[in-house]
């Protein structure tokens, strides 16, 4: 790494910093329950990692915690619909099999409209001359484009009774699609959604003003873009000011350049599902130069988040994206598509990249613009979902909810099974993940003072 690159990373200054000892977060009586369950958590895997187990007052102070923060997300007035609506879900039959049933209904319903489009599409029916048969088409058509599934039942079994008797070429299609599990699940969804029980867990649903695809959730996914996109620009600002500077630098040595939208080729040797396939701001360097081409190396990879939870939820497919980069073949150059063209990449400056702790403090970094908290969320989102979400919980919630009191020992299986379930390691082990992510994660402003710095 250059000198000057390095010289900047290690000036700019990490106001998201966690301390390494989640002792400095020491519980108080005032702490909410997801602070006091995240310090507990982390002595506990403090405790593994010693190859000793957590002591009974670990135990009783997670239970304890875990049970408030139960109690507070079942408040009518002030709880957590989301949670809410959860419990409610676990223990009402009819509302399972509506969630089960909703889940799948998108597909269910593509699955149908494609049917009918091969039967019914507009331009058949304007290629079939007028009368009965395009009548039909028609009304087809028309039914499953309402949407009301009992209404297309029933239009599909009139049709049917009128019409097969070989005088139309799709009759079969008609039977296929009477008979389909696609529209019988559909239409036992619509019979759902009519229940009391159905429509009070909906309800709970709509008190959440961030519900996938209402207003609330588009518009703010949309201010969220519109700031990743302003964070990433004053990245973008910020590194061509330090890409001239190791140009003026170096001289005739090296030569440097800022690219945005790097995206990873699909010839790259390695799977790329859940991996990160698109960088908003890299460094590179250029290696040689052939003719007219030039072969570039990797220097410094920027991802632009509008808060520390965004940066916490991407980590994981950032750790998968470095990992394919560096699966790369040393020998081979890579073509990547950017918004500045493509550039070619040499395998060897990709195949060189790791994930531990010193390696992705030189070659990564988060630039985020949120102000950083006065007293940080410990605990993750994802984190107090998985704790709410056990079985135990929703049991304990729904005892709550019908009782108005219950045995907080009865959590102790959450308990077990953070410390036993290999499906609960990212939750013991969510705080040094949490600095991890704030480690790499700068401010922009900070990144560009520190780059100014580092011009005098």
């Amino acid at each position: 790494m250059p000198a000057l690159l390095d010289d900047t990373l290690n000036r700019v200054v990490r106001r998201y910093r966690l301390p390494a000892d989640a002792c400095k977060f020491p519980p108080t009586p005032d702490a909410s329950p997801a602070e006091a369950l995240a310090i507990v958590i982390e002595r506990a895997r403090e405790a593994v990692v010693r190859g000793e187990a957590p002591d009974a007052e670990l135990k009783r102070r997670f239970i304890a915690a875990l049970a408030q923060m139960i109690r507070d997300a079942m408040r009518a007035e002030s709880g957590d619909p989301v949670f809410q609506a959860m419990a409610f879900r676990h223990r009402t039959a009819e509302v399972r099999e509506y969630a089960s049933l909703a889940a799948h209904a998108a597909r269910d319903r593509r699955t149908i409209h494609a049917a009918v489009n091969a039967i019914a599409h507009p331009a058949k029916q304007q290629r079939t001359p007028p009368g009965r048969q395009r009548d039909a088409l028609a009304l087809l058509h028309a039914s499953a484009a309402s949407g009301a599934w009992s209404e297309f039942d029933a239009t599909l079994r009139s049709l049917c009774a009128e019409h097969c008797a070989g005088e139309f070429p799709f009759e079969r299609s008609l039977t296929q699609l009477l008979d389909s599990p696609e529209l019988s699940r559909l239409r036992r969804l619509e019979l759902l959604a009519s229940d009391d029980r159905v429509r009070q867990y909906q309800s709970l649903w709509d008190r959440h003003a961030h519900r996938p695809g209402s207003a609330a959730a588009i518009a703010l996914g949309i201010a969220s873009k519109e700031r990743g996109a302003q964070v990433e620009a004053l990245a973008t600002h910020a590194l061509e000011l330090l890409a001239r500077r190791l140009n003026e630098a170096e001289g005739s040595l090296a030569s440097y350049c800022v690219v945005n939208s790097m995206r990873v080729p699909a010839a790259m040797p390695a799977s790329h599902e859940r991996a990160k396939t698109e960088w908003d701001v890299v460094l590179l360097r250029r290696a040689k130069a052939n003719g007219e081409a030039a072969a570039w190396d990797v220097c410094l990879l920027v991802e632009a988040k509008a808060s520390v939870d965004a940066a916490t939820t991407d980590f994981p497919r950032l750790l998968r994206g470095v990992n394919l980069l560096a699966h790369a073949d040393e020998n081979t150059v890579y073509s990547f598509l950017t918004q500045q063209g493509t550039v070619s990449v040499r395998g060897a400056s990709l195949s060189a990249l790791r994930t531990d702790d010193a390696s992705l403090a030189k070659t990564v970094l988060y630039c985020c613009d949120a102000p950083a908290e006065a007293s940080p969320r410990l605990l993750g989102a994802a984190a107090r979902m998985q704790l709410l979400s056990a079985e135990a919980s929703l049991v304990f919630a729904n005892v709550l909810a019908t009782e108005h009191d219950a045995d907080s020992s009865a959590l102790e299986p959450v308990w077990q099974q953070l410390l036993e379930s290999p499906k609960w390691h990212a939750l013991l082990y969510q705080y040094p993940t949490l600095r991890r992510v704030r480690e790499l994660m700068v401010h922009a402003e900070d990144l560009q003072l520190a780059v100014i710095a580092a011009l005098y």
